[in-house]
């Protein structure tokens, strides 16, 4: 049963990703150029997940464990660090050259764009590099 909500949960969650635009570069980059040729569509995606995230982390709050009994780890709120911070910035500089974030680039792979690949490869590379990196700084 574990694997078919999970299953599910995944599939709603790539699917609202598809249907949001989220997994279309171009409108990506669009949205994000606030100088330029600003495309203000994915303001109501955001808009309408900023709500949701705040109340489901406020009942995750409560809680201990997961729906399946796993013990329940939720990000700190007072972790600012200056790793946060680079990662945050790495992170945002990538998501506006490239229009792509981890999920919708895992997302969009099923399109058969190929390119995609050259993301996530650099992507999961990066992760990896960066927890070697870390590593080694402890």
């Amino acid at each position: 049963m574990k694997l078919i909500i999970t299953f599910l949960s995944g599939l709603l969650f790539g699917l609202g990703l598809i249907v949001s635009g989220m997994t279309n570069p171009k409108k990506v980059i669009g949205f994000l150029d606030l100088f330029g040729n600003w495309d203000p569509s994915l303001a109501l995606v955001m808009g309408s997940a900023i709500p949701v995230t705040f109340l489901a982390f406020r009942w995750l709050g409560k809680k201990q464990r997961t729906f399946f009994n796993d013990e329940l780890h939720l990000p700190g709120t007072t972790h600012i660090n200056i790793e946060l911070i680079i990662g945050s910035l790495l992170f945002g500089i990538g998501w506006a050259l490239a229009g792509y974030c981890p999920g919708p680039a895992i997302v969009s792979l099923g399109s058969g764009n190929l390119e995609l690949l050259y993301f996530v490869t650099s992507m999961l590379l990066g992760m990896q590099i960066t927890h070697f990196i870390q590593m080694k700084l402890k």
